[in-house]
């Protein structure tokens, strides 16, 4: 009996195994199972879990390949490209996907047609691509501004690269990337992040003539942290605001609180700019915009130091909710 065959055989009867433990039931070389599980991936006999030295094989389960018999031959190469570029999800396991093969498992999964949903997917995101405006960004001051419970509206500008989640597919493949990195304070998934982000906010920072710029702090302690990993991989080469972030006893997240006015009162009571330099342009970047609050109250604080007579806010993702006045994280 062949090597290959008698690791297929282990798979079916142990379904989930380590190289160490395949090498000690075979007694084979180390080398020569890697060279076998490898090949067994590549051929979706078995799916790789975990990362060194803590990986593990496992036995493909063939009801859950069940999806790929559904990627009709009908979609067009645009529309697969579409997909590759706006679809993208992570399984309950952990497996991040894109494209029409994740967009498929994703149907399968709801018992939709794939084809049919495809066309439903590009009408859906092409309705929302009409909020961007020539420079490819989403302009949320008007949402602001209808936003009722200010007393005042201090930023001058609100941008987001993109919405956070679609109606009915869910979150956007920013919104994905963010949101996994940010939980699971994962360096892989804010380096794939800072990568889709960095190119944007330097075009940015030159057009709107920027001259110092402030990373919103955040209310949680977590070992990784998404807004120091951007403020130290983005390199901006201009003064950075000092933002504190002085909860108490009990840090409240924003995204906590239903009503508007905890919110401002959140946002007014525990964030301190402690800047002494003064500026014309500062610009403000958070990770995700939900009411706008934090970003408002910071910009009042720094527009009442005189800090800076212009301010705008920018966010990777933020809500839709509020742009269907003028048509959560």
């Amino acid at each position: 009996m062949s090597i290959k065959k008698a690791i297929i055989e282990l798979f079916e009867e142990k379904k989930e195994l380590s190289v160490k433990e395949i090498t000690e039931l075979l007694n084979v070389s180390k080398q020569m199972v890697h060279l076998v599980v490898k090949t067994l991936t590549t051929e979706n006999f078995l799916e790789k879990l975990g990362r060194t030295p803590k990986t593990v094989y496992r036995l493909l389960d063939k009801t859950d390949e069940q999806y790929q018999e559904q990627i009709g031959a009908d979609i067009s190469s645009s529309d697969r490209k579409f997909l590759d570029n706006h679809f993208l999800m992570v399984t309950e396991t952990g497996d991040m996907m894109s494209g029409l093969s994740a967009f498929s498992l994703w149907c399968t999964r709801r018992n939709l047609p794939v084809d049919k949903t495809v066309l439903e997917f590009i009408k859906t995101k092409k309705k929302y691509e009409l909020y961007y405006d020539g420079s490819s960004l989403i302009n949320g001051v008007e949402k602001l501004k209808n936003t009722k419970g200010y007393d005042r509206i201090w930023l001058d500008q609100l941008y987001y690269l993109d919405f956070y989640a679609i109606e009915r597919f869910g979150k956007t493949p920013l919104g994905t990337l963010l949101h996994f990195a940010k939980q699971g304070q994962n360096k892989h998934l804010m380096s794939l992040l800072l990568k889709e982000i960095e190119d944007r906010i330097h075009e940015f920072l030159k057009s709107a003539k920027i001259d110092a710029v402030g990373f919103v702090p955040p209310t949680i302690r977590r070992e990784v942290q998404l807004m120091k990993f951007l403020q130290n991989q983005l390199k901006i080469p201009l003064p950075i605001l000092d933002i504190k972030k002085i909860s108490g006893i009990i840090p409240v997240p924003q995204k906590s609180l239903s009503k508007l006015d905890e919110r401002i009162r959140n946002a007014d009571k525990t964030f301190a700019v402690t800047n002494q330099g003064t500026f014309e342009h500062v610009l403000l970047i958070d990770d995700a915009v939900g009411s706008g609050a934090t970003l408002n109250q910071i910009a009042k604080k720094i527009k009442t130091k005189k800090i800076a007579p212009k301010i705008t806010g920018l966010a990777i993702v933020g809500s839709f909710k509020g742009f269907d006045v003028i048509t959560d994280v």
